[in-house]
């Protein structure tokens, strides 16, 4: 079998031609980039099938987003997830990935790789419908199912490697009130449980990691044992699956795989800082990507709020990719309002992780020039200098045009102290 020449495996002989202009876009020496790939505390993935546009996830980087689209078998419109897709590059995804499971999944996954983005698949969810169910999927089928996507294009892979029969054996020993709510992590579940067999992504690991190698595709590791509910933060299944992973992605980066580490799914707010370090130091500090942190389970209908908390808190303590939440998470298939406001809510969780991890931190140039056009009541420079300035501009506007805002009208304390010391945009600034 022909093995490429591998991205890890380039960058430990020094910096990569293809990275300079992801170097740039992090503000981040090439050779640094490159150091961080080769360490495994950074990935850029990039199925060299297809020419996109390429971000680099982890330490040191910017915290990225991921926007989940696909259809459903209820709601199959190949057609309306293009636009969800398109509609979430326009607000800020650095990348997709394709959930589909109705309708012609091939034909969909072309769709999605012909964006200039990063795309990732879960393939198992493929498996499932090719069998007709989780029981009947076969060893064959799955690892046929993972060749395929990635001989397609698509640059990462979520696989619920950790989902073994150590973990479900602490399932069964300490029982949670959600069980498992991961779909591929409940897939795996059904097939261990029939054949009695282990789990053929972690049976046969160094066969995919084979398979993952020929293409230079990334694995995300698939938190399937992730808690569904704050009731189950404290059971035993999830902390199995770290160690697992953690074992999993020493393989995965001494195989020249570049690789991810998913988690850690519901829990209160207080136990997410220990739970991301602790992923983080099980995995030699793997690039973590994460779908929340749920920190309440009582809020539907604003959950991509309630994961804006606890991404940004994640961020804090290490995390480095932030699933989009829709308001529409737990509920009911996103529309495109639900995708574009699940997007701009995660991409403002993660600039806030932003403004504590990067070099520049909170004092980074946009900040402080928001808060000098804030001074000088310069609108005009707050609406360009926002994340999403033509909201806040409809905002603004929808009182009429004025110097203030029409909350605090000429009673604006900005303005007043502005006008006591003489400063600001209309006085003449000192």
């Amino acid at each position: 079998m022909f093995l490429m020449d591998l991205l890890i495996r380039r960058c430990c002989r020094g910096t990569q031609p293809e990275l300079e202009a992801v170097a740039r876009a992090e503000q981040m020496e090439p050779e640094r980039l490159a150091r961080g790939i080769a360490a495994g505390r950074i990935v850029v993935p990039a199925n060299p099938v297809r020419e996109h546009q390429r971000c680099a996830i982890g330490t040191g980087c910017s915290v990225k987003i991921n926007v989940n689209v696909g259809t459903s078998g209820s709601r199959c419109d190949p057609a309306l997830e293009e636009v969800k897709a398109k509609a979430a590059l326009e607000n800020g995804a650095d990348a997709l990935m394709d959930l589909s499971t109705g309708g012609d999944l091939v034909a969909i996954r072309k769709k999605m790789l012909a964006l200039d983005t990063t795309v990732g698949t879960v393939p198992i969810y493929e498996a499932v419908r090719r069998a007709g169910n989780a029981r009947d999927v076969t060893p064959d089928l799955l690892f046929t199912v993972i060749r395929e996507h990635c001989k397609q294009g698509v640059d990462f892979l979520t696989l619920h490697c950790g989902v073994n029969m150590q973990a479900l054996s602490a399932l069964k020993s300490d029982p949670r009130l959600m069980g498992v709510v991961s779909r591929g992590g409940s897939f795996h579940c059904a097939m261990m449980m029939q054949r009695r067999e282990e789990n053929p992504l972690y049976a046969e690991y160094d066969y995919l990691l084979e398979i993952l190698a020929e293409y230079d595709v990334t694995v995300s590791l698939g938190d399937g044992m992730r808690p569904g509910c704050l009731q189950d933060a404290g059971k035993l299944a999830k902390s199995v699956e770290y160690v697992t992973l953690g074992n999993l992605a020493k393989r995965a980066q001494a195989a020249g795989v570049q690789r991810m580490i998913e988690g850690p799914g519901h829990m209160p707010l207080d136990q997410v800082g220990y739970n991301v370090r602790m992923i983080k130091e099980i995995t030699d500090h793997a690039p973590l990507y994460l779908l929340g942190p749920i920190v309440t389970d009582i809020a539907p209908g604003y959950d991509h709020v309630v994961a804006a908390i606890g991404g940004a808190t994640a961020c804090l303590n290490g995390a480095d990719f932030l699933c989009m939440v829709s308001p529409s998470e737990h509920l009911a298939l996103p529309d495109v309002a639900d995708i574009i406001e699940g997007t701009r809510v995660a991409k403002i969780a993660a600039h806030v992780g932003d403004t504590v991890r990067k070099h520049e931190g909170w004092k980074m140039d946009r900040e402080v020039r928001m808060a000098e056009a804030r001074h000088e009541l310069d609108w005009d420079e707050q609406f360009k200098l926002a994340l999403y300035g033509d909201h806040a501009r409809k905002i603004h506007e929808r009182d009429g045009e004025t110097d203030t805002c029409s909350m605090c009208g000429d009673l604006c304390a900005v303005k007043m102290v502005n006008e006591l010391f003489g400063t600001g945009k209309k006085t003449g600034k000192e």
